[in-house]
């Protein structure tokens, strides 16, 4: 054994250890080591050229699972100081130091009293010291050293991910790998051959083999039939020490699948088959079955079946889950006319595998004879929908059409016509024996425009066998129906101008656009020339209600009645009358409509009605105090008034001092601003007359046409000729500004009528304060424009 180099030596300890490496007994023999020299058990010796070292350390063995009866012997431990005389003690610490292994601390024998697993664990670390048993003091320093445990072959192998099931295609060549399987020994595979595994087939030739080495299993036969025999067992076992005499071997099984391929093409069962159906079978219905048999299996035995000859009245499908050709029926069945259909069938598989095509063809074809029956059948009506037609309001017993049955059987039994009503009320009749349909009432189109009715017929002899056919009638129109205007609400504005259109009407007619799809509009004959309203006629459906003057009032009327007279363009011309009422509302100069009711001044100008509110409180307040001051002033003149109507006040100028302030009541003027008033003589009423004077009438016409300066002549000459006017002259002035001057008005309020390059659009945005205002000049700017 080689010295391993350890630091820190001062004295030499020796340690002997002797452990067999064989399965045999273990002898213990005594060394004789010299200081720095390391006696090997062959004799040899190897000198080391280094200090002196205390510590001399080889590894320690031990066999695991020993079994005899005393502890099994490790090895010794000895230092330099130790001369036999029991003066030094042997410590022993680390992994199981005082359990599995123990040492006498005199001697430094260490033995192990367990039995050790080295699958558990492989190697133990302990650390030894010698010290002087007397003082307790360490002669040597602490050293590490290593038990390793030796191991024997006390594992079998096994298959951690046995037993196997693998699957392999059939008909596979020789030598196709099926599978590797692999076995695990716990021994040491570093020392020996208790690790070394070889593996043989115990089960399962001459199909598979097994590579001794690898563990792969092969096919060993070619042409394995899955149809012959689908599932194979093999045993596989697997030894350690390579397969010698002693070893132990574990097994593993696995079970071989051989998978489909598609090998086997369908075969019919028989070569000739043959098939009844009756000739009433439905048209669309399965009327027989059949398949061909593949001994594969999955998508290998999919099978699409076809009919390689016939004329079109049969079908055949393939049912997937079952892999029947289903027999289908495309044409009825007339057995009259023929009895027997012979059919070829053909099968064929749909997944081939080119690999196996020596093996085909893969389809296969019979013979299919299919006899019809013959079956009393119901009557066959010559079309399977008629259609008719016939007008609407014509009379009862009117010919709609004929429908038309016969028996298809040899017998050609009578047949019987009858209607399917499923209504209380019956629109048409049919004639049993003929299939005459006509009418059994009036018929309306604009009520129901088309009746689908359902005609049976059945055999005299046999009334149970009834088929049934739908009959179409389409009511044909006629002008019946004037045509009429639809309601709409027409609005006029108040400052709409003269053939300004106001409104579109449309016409409406309950008959088909063929009877009279042209309309014309015209106003009633007594309203042909109407003040207000005109109609114009578009050509094209519609007419336009146009204005015949300017400025509508809602004051004065706010509703107008304009009846209209539509006629259609049928045969007869069909017309009617409508009356259209017209409101006249207030809009913006844009058009659009602002209000439609009456209403006040201040609220057409925008005022809210918080506004309105304060303006009445206003209104009513200045009314209390005209009235106040009103009553005030009468009672300071009530004794000078002798009438409370005639309530004014004069400018009058004296040339004496007369009656002052009194004689302002002197004289009533009233006549003297209205010569038209001047009808009589008013007297002075603040003082009676003595002598009553004639009053002076004249015509109403002879005033009229007098001016003003003859006019003041003759009342003057009245007044000196007057015995109850006062004793005094007075200068009275009068309001009166006789006919109008030639020279015409300077006021500024006839300046509308002239032309003008003012722009009030600016009104506009001055708020609804000014809408009112800015509504009559933008009406004048449009006169003026128009």
């Amino acid at each position: 054994m080689r010295i391993p180099n350890t630091s820190g030596i001062c004295p030499v300890l020796v340690c002997l250890c002797f452990v067999q490496r064989c399965y045999g007994t273990t002898h213990h023999t005594s060394i004789k080591v010299t200081r720095n020299q390391t006696k090997h058990i062959d004799g040899e010796t190897e000198v080391h050229h280094r200090p002196k070292r205390g510590w001399v350390w080889n590894q320690f063995f031990v066999l695991e699972e020993h079994i005899g009866p005393d502890p099994q012997y490790v090895g010794k431990l000895h230092s330099n100081s130790d001369k036999g005389d029991g003066s030094v003690k042997y410590i022993l610490t680390g992994e199981g130091a005082g359990t599995i292994f123990l040492i006498d601390d005199t001697t430094g024998d260490i033995h192990a009293t367990k039995s050790l697993d080295r699958e558990q664990k492989t190697h133990y670390v302990l650390h030894a010291q010698a010290i002087d048993r007397r003082t307790d003091k360490p002669l040597e320093p602490e050293s590490e050293f290593i038990i390793k445990v030796q191991d024997i072959n006390d594992n079998v192998p096994e298959f951690p991910d046995g037993p196997y099931v693998v699957t392999v295609p059939e008909m596979s060549e020789i030598g196709t790998s099926v599978i590797q399987v692999t076995a695990t020994d716990g021994d040491d595979p570093t020392y020996g051959n208790s690790a070394r595994v070889v593996y043989s087939i115990l089960q399962g030739q001459p199909y598979f083999s097994v590579d001794p080495k690898t563990g792969v299993i092969r096919t060993a036969l070619p042409n394995m039939d899955r149809e012959a025999r689908e599932h194979y067992t093999v045993v596989i076992q697997a030894k350690d020490m390579a397969g010698q005499v002693g070893g132990l071997s574990g097994s593993t099984t696995i079970n071989v699948t051989l998978t489909d391929v598609n090998d086997n093409p369908p075969r019919f069962p028989q070569k000739h088959y043959q098939l009844y159906v009756p000739e009433s079978a439905q048209v669309g219905s399965a009327v027989g079955k059949i398949k061909a048999n593949d001994a594969d299996i999955g998508l290998n035995a999919d099978i699409r079946y076809s009919i390689t000859n016939g004329d079109g009245v049969f079908s055949i499908s393939t049912d997937k889950e079952t892999r029947e050709g289903i027999l289908m029926l495309k044409k009825a069945l007339n057995y009259e006319k023929k009895r027997l259909y012979t059919l070829n069938i053909e099968g064929a598989n749909t997944h081939l595998d080119f690999r196996f095509s020596h093996l085909g063809p893969f389809k296969d074809t019979t013979m299919l004879k299919v006899n019809v029956g013959d079956v009393d059948e119901s009557p066959l009506f010559t079309l399977p929908f008629y259609e008719m037609e016939i007008y609407e309001n014509s009379k009862v017993g009117t010919v709609v059409g004929t429908v038309t049955a016969h028996d298809p059987d040899s017998a050609n039994s009578l047949v019987r016509y009858f209607i399917d009503n499923s209504q209380e009320q019956k629109e048409f009749d049919i004639d049993s024996y003929t299939g005459l349909i006509t009418t059994a009432k009036h018929l309306d189109r604009e009520e129901i425009p088309w009746y689908n009715i359902t005609v049976s017929a059945s055999e005299k002899d046999n009334p149970s066998l009834v088929s049934h056919v739908s009959v179409g009638i389409r009511v044909l129109d006629v002008n019946d129906n004037p045509p009429y205007i639809l309601d709409e609400d027409i609005v006029v504005c108040e400052n709409g101008r003269a053939g300004q259109v106001i409104h579109t009407i449309k016409a409406k007619d309950k008959d088909d656009t063929a009877n009279g799809a042209r309309f014309y509009f015209s106003l009633q004959d007594s309203q042909s020339i109407n003040p207000n309203f005109t109609l114009r006629n578009n050509e094209d459906n519609t007419a336009s209600i146009l204005t015949r003057r300017r400025r509508f009032s809602r004051t004065s009327q706010d509703l107008y009645y304009l009846p209209i007279v539509v006629a259609d363009s049928g045969i007869p011309h069909l017309s009617s009358t409508s009356t259209l009422t017209i409101r006249v509302c207030a809009c913006e100069r844009d058009g659009r409509v602002r209000t439609c009711h009456a209403e006040a001044f201040l609220s057409s100008a925008g005022l809210s009605t918080g506004a309105l509110i304060a303006i009445l409180l206003c209104v009513v307040i200045l009314l209390a105090i005209v009235v106040l001051f009103i009553t005030l002033r009468r009672g300071k003149k009530e004794s000078l008034i002798i009438s409370e109507e005639d309530v004014r006040e004069n400018v009058v100028t004296y040339d004496d001092e007369g009656g002052g302030e009194e004689d302002t009541e002197a004289f009533d003027i009233c006549a003297l601003r209205n010569p038209s008033a001047a009808e009589e003589l008013k007297y002075r009423r603040d003082v009676r007359p003595e002598v009553m004077g004639t009053p002076r009438l004249q015509a109403l016409s002879a005033i009229e046409n007098i001016n003003v300066q003859e006019f003041l002549k003759q009342r003057l000459a009245e007044a000196d000729h007057d015995p109850g006017v006062p004793p005094y002259d007075s200068l009275q002035t009068y309001a009166y500004e006789g006919q109008r001057s030639e020279a015409g008005s300077i006021s500024s309020l006839d300046s509308l009528g002239t032309q003008s390059d003012q722009d009030y659009n600016f009104l506009d945005e001055w708020g609804p304060e000014f809408k009112k205002l800015a509504e009559l000049y933008g009406e004048m700017e449009l006169d003026r424009t128009t």
